[in-house]
């Protein structure tokens, strides 16, 4: 028997037990659709908007250009009344009335005054305002524009109103850019793109840790002991469920990657840098698990156990909060377990464009990770292999 067959039994034994692909494919999905859900929008103001009942196509080209805002999430309301009950029960962060007369008086050039109604203990509206009132000047812009233009050179509204447009689109626009001097994100991005990478560091290693059970089970049933008496070296035995719960490892590691990037969107970064971590992690995550099988006495044990240690481990290295959140005594606190390196990685590769370079520091305290856990289980699963049906 060669360490490939002993692999091979393995993978063979776990793909057919549906509870270990529920927790391998179902779960984690399930949970980065209601993570990602939860923390997408964050950037987004919502908005009420209450239009005219006959609205011209002055009032509907302001009205598009709230909706197609790329800050404002806009939802429209019949009255000011429900809008207003929405926005008392925080519904909403502000409410935009579109005024009934506003093509009248633009054709007609007189002030056309937009109400945003906002909530005055709500700090959101205030901010809302602001991405309101841009939009609603770069509107009147093209309404200042069309006036100009009748005035020197003649024509109607709607064709200078047209002509506005047309050299709007033409011009280039000025790009506004922020920077943080001396400062980096450390944010990872928000919806799929924040729960899909942390979701894949938290289940690849919980994972591997509750894998650990087939282990301790194969131990107790005498399979590994037959396997010695025919003989088998121990060596062998060890090499084989290393590889076959590496091969589990990646596997998931794939699945989510996949998942992530048809179904959420999820743009996972330099491909070289992305691939280098996904397999790095496998090996810390191989590592506990194959430690975690010969350690535990029954597969009860790791069932109980590893799921919350799993779960421990992932809050305290960032994988349900950034670490920037958190005071810096458990942001050092958190770099104790390889979570943190593994998500500190991500973050690098998503919100910073970074490559394969701009990781290899996160890339070599992981593979320190995984070459002392590996090694560990690789010596306590031979110790028990060798030492008796006792140990």
């Amino acid at each position: 028997m060669t360490a490939l067959a002993v692999t091979r039994a393995t993978l063979t034994r776990v793909l057919r037990d549906r509870t270990a692909l529920f927790f391998m494919v179902l779960l984690p999905v399930a949970i980065i659709v209601v993570i990602g859900v939860t923390v997408s929008g964050f950037d987004q103001f919502r908005i009420g908007l209450v239009r005219a009942a006959q609205a011209g196509p002055v009032a509907q080209e302001l009205t598009t250009g709230l909706q197609n805002a790329p800050g404002l999430r806009t939802r429209p309301y019949d009255t000011v009344a429900d809008a207003r009950t929405a926005l008392r029960r925080a519904e909403l962060d502000a409410v935009v009335v579109v005024p009934a007369g506003l093509d009248t008086d633009a054709r007609a050039g007189r002030t056309v005054t937009v109400r945003v109604l906002v909530e005055p203990s709500g700090s959101a509206g205030h901010g809302a305002v602001s991405s309101v009132s841009a939009v609603v000047a770069e509107h009147a812009a093209r309404l200042q524009a069309a006036h100009f233009a009748k005035t020197e050179a003649g024509g109607t509204f709607d064709e200078n109103l047209a002509l506005a447009r047309g050299a709007e689109q033409a011009s280039a626009p000025i790009a506004v850019q922020a920077q943080t001097v001396d400062g980096q994100s450390e944010f990872l991005p928000l919806g799929y793109s924040y729960s899909t990478p942390t979701m894949l560091v938290l289940f690849v290693f919980i994972n591997a840790l509750a894998g650990g059970a087939t282990i301790v089970q194969t131990r107790r049933t005498g399979v590994y002991a037959r396997a010695l008496a025919a003989p088998v070296p121990a060596r062998t035995l060890v090499l084989g469920e290393t590889v076959a719960y590496l091969a589990l490892a990646v596997l998931q590691s794939l699945l989510i990657v996949g998942i992530g990037a048809l179904a959420f969107d999820v743009a996972w970064g330099d491909p070289l840098a992305a691939g280098a971590l996904i397999a790095v992690w496998a090996l810390v995550g191989t590592g506990a698990g194959v430690l975690a099988g010969a350690l535990f006495r029954t597969p009860e044990q790791v069932h109980a156990i590893g799921p919350a240690l799993g779960i421990g481990l992932g809050m305290l290295g960032g994988c349900m909060w950034p670490l920037a959140l958190v005071p810096d005594w458990l942001r050092a606190a958190g770099h104790a377990v390889p979570h943190a390196w593994a998500v500190d990685a991500w973050t690098t590769l998503l919100s910073r464009g970074g490559d394969l370079s701009a990781i290899l520091g996160d890339l070599a305290v992981l593979a320190a990770f995984a070459v002392a856990l590996v090694t560990l289980a690789s010596l306590a699963l031979r110790h028990r292999l060798t030492a008796g049906p006792g140990i």
